[in-house]
Order: C-alpha cells, then sequence, then structure tokens
C-alpha cells in the first residue's frame, strides 16, 4: 500500500513539473515572433489558465507534503514579472496637482450612434470623466441620421476640448481614431503599416513645458466573426471534446493570422518611440492582445505599463462572448508615473470597457 501511494505521489508531481514546464513556456511566449511561430506566439492567451492550475497544485501539497510546494513555487518565482504584469495588486495614490488625466475608449462608433432617453451614454461618460486627453478607437463622424446622435451634439457635448483631432486608418479607410485634449495637438499623423482596417496615429501634444508623443492604436484585429465568437462561447458554456476541437483549431488559426500582422504593425510602433524627439511618451488604446504577448512585450520594452504601477486585478476590458483579457492597455515613459490606473467597468455601451489613468511627468 506504501508503494502504491509513493507511486501515486510521483505520478502527482511529474503532472505538476509538466505544468509547471507550460506556464513558463506560457509566460515566456512573448519572446516567440508571431511571424515564425505564428501559433506558438498566441500561448500568453492561456496564461491565467496555467496560473491558476499551478495554483492548485501549490494549495495541495502545502496540505498534503508542504516540501513539494516548492515546485510550483518555483514556477511561480520564474515567471513573478508577467504575474505582476497580468495581475497587479496597488493601492490607491493621490495624484497630485499637475497630473493630467488620460483616458483610451474603444467606443464602438459610440455605441453605433444610439441614444438612450435622447442622450448617448458614452458622450455622458466622457464628458462626466472630464479626462485632459482622451483617445478614441473606432470612432465615427456621423452622418445628420434622425434619432441617432450627430457631429453637433458630438460637439457640444465635448466642447470642453478645445483641441481635437480625427484621423481616417486602414487601406479601407472606414475606420477612425480621434484625439480630443485640452492642451494644444501640435501635429497628427498616421504611422505608416500596413492594414484594411486598422492603425495608430502618433500626435504631438503641448502640456506647459513639456511636448508630449501621444500614440493612439487600434491594432489588428483577431479577425473572429460573430459565428467565430459563437463557437467560443458555447465551447466555454458546453465543452464537449468534438465541439472545443474542431472550435479551438479554428479560433486558433485565426488568431495566429491576426497575430503576425499584428508584429509588423508593433515593429512600426516601436521604431517611432525609439526616434521620437521628445521624452514624454504614451502609447494606449485598443491592442487587440493580452498584457502577455508579443505585442506587449515590444511596445513596453521602452515603457512601463501604467496598469501594472498602479492598476488592480485583472482589469478584463472587453466585455463580449466570455474574452475574458485586457487588451485595451496605457504605457508610459519611464520619466512618468501613473496614478490609480482603472478599468472601468460602470459602463458597458461598447464592447470595450473604458481605461484611465492619472499620468505625471516626474
Amino acid at each position: 500500500m506504501k508503494h502504491i501511494s509513493k507511486v501515486f505521489t510521483y505520478l502527482l508531481l511529474a503532472i505538476n513539473a509538466f505544468f509547471v514546464g507550460i506556464l513558463l513556456l506560457t509566460a515566456y511566449s512573448p519572446y516567440i515572433h508571431p511571424v515564425v511561430h505564428p501559433i506558438e506566439s498566441c500561448m500568453g492567451l492561456t496564461f491565467p489558465i496555467f496560473l491558476l492550475i499551478n495554483l492548485c497544485f501549490f494549495i495541495f501539497w502545502l496540505i498534503v507534503h508542504y516540501k513539494y510546494s516548492a515546485l510550483s513555487l518555483l514556477g511561480f518565482l520564474l515567471c513573478y514579472s508577467q504575474i505582476l504584469t497580468y495581475l497587479p495588486m496597488n493601492f490607491r495614490t493621490a495624484p497630485t496637482e499637475n497630473s493630467l488625466k488620460l483616458l483610451s475608449y474603444n467606443i464602438m462608433a459610440f455605441n453605433h450612434l444610439e441614444k438612450t432617453g435622447g442622450a448617448n451614454p458614452i458622450l455622458s461618460y466622457i464628458q462626466k470623466l472630464d479626462a485632459d486627453i482622451v483617445c478614441l478607437q473606432e470612432y465615427v463622424t456621423p452622418q445628420n441620421t434622425k434619432g441617432h446622435l450627430n457631429e453637433k451634439e458630438i460637439r457640444k457635448g465635448l466642447k470642453a476640448y478645445r483641441y481635437r483631432n480625427v484621423q481616417q486608418i486602414g487601406e479601407k479607410g472606414s475606420n477612425q481614431l480621434a484625439c480630443y485634449s485640452k492642451y494644444p495637438i501640435l501635429s497628427a499623423r498616421v504611422i505608416p503599416y500596413e492594414s484594411h482596417y486598422n492603425g495608430s496615429v502618433a500626435y504631438e501634444i503641448k502640456v506647459g513645458d513639456d511636448t508630449l508623443t501621444v500614440i493612439n492604436n487600434h491594432l489588428e484585429s483577431n479577425k473572429l466573426t460573430k459565428e467565430d465568437k459563437v463557437v467560443y462561447e458555447s465551447m466555454i458554456k458546453d465543452p464537449d471534446a468534438d465541439k472545443v476541437k474542431s472550435g479551438a483549431r479554428l479560433l486558433i488559426n485565426k488568431l495566429a493570422e491576426a497575430s503576425a500582422i499584428r508584429s509588423k504593425q508593433v515593429d512600426a510602433i516601436a521604431r517611432e518611440i525609439a526616434t521620437s524627439p521628445h521624452a514624454p511618451i504614451i502609447v494606449c488604446g485598443d491592442f487587440n492582445d493580452s498584457p502577455i504577448s508579443y505585442t506587449h512585450r515590444v511596445i513596453a520594452e521602452q515603457l512601463k505599463d501604467a496598469f501594472t504601477e498602479s492598476g488592480r486585478g485583472l482589469g478584463i476590458s472587453y466585455n463580449q462572448n466570455k474574452f475574458y483579457f485586457r487588451i485595451d492597455h496605457i504605457l508610459i515613459s519611464k520619466n512618468m508615473s501613473s496614478h490609480n490606473c482603472t478599468v472601468d467597468r460602470s459602463i458597458d455601451s461598447s464592447d470595450h470597457y473604458p481605461i484611465w489613468c492619472h499620468i505625471e511627468i516626474n
């Protein structure tokens, strides 16, 4: 009986070691280039799953045989920075008077310009938040359609912002990025890279004696149709083996294709950061990628993540079809500090939650 118990213990240890290895592989997958190995580069999306599995092993060994818990503990230590990036736990701090408030929000065309009770909830939210700089993705210049939000109402609603810039992005020209600012926008230009519908815009914004480089992004979408998202949701609700196998193959191939396209866009943004004539840099927007990804790693190489520095929890920013990921980000240069970075779940009118924070130039 004792012999059987030993064999079972060693078998569990072997399984534990396997999952520690997978955890480390997902944690360091951002170093895999998506063009060379597109599928493997997407492994970071599963990081929280294997983190949870190893946490269960850690608790189990603490109860049964505490010495063996060192295996999972070693895994946690080897990916400590990734854990902090994915799941920061910071206390709220009071911003200084000199800090500026920045909002990044994929507004889904102001929820397709719909009104509720005569007002557009997204426009009302932006007004109420009263950020100093507002970077919007999936913006739309509305036509005067009866019963829907129009251009005049947007201008009136955002009249506190003296400066605004709207740019067409993508080769098809059906998507827009917008920046509203209480500070002068000195220049704005689209960063050149290939995409049918997505893009990035670099702004120079004068804040007091400083000039900021602000890069607003809507990076390559994951090419998932409404039908694909339904497949994913049904996999989560009813994990039938055949359904999971066929659905997973479909989703992984689409995610990998988008990841490879996005990597070239990210390299262009990284060059823009490296050649910026201004030291204070803010990069924000809808990255369509998680904090454990090639996208995030390359952009954050010379910057730091405001949510990691001053946010709390998972910060899930996409709110549809059970895709529980933080894909909206605010990154800042190392000569800046952030306070109370928040993914705001108080409004769900878009398929993204807004992300905002107070930023101070040190």
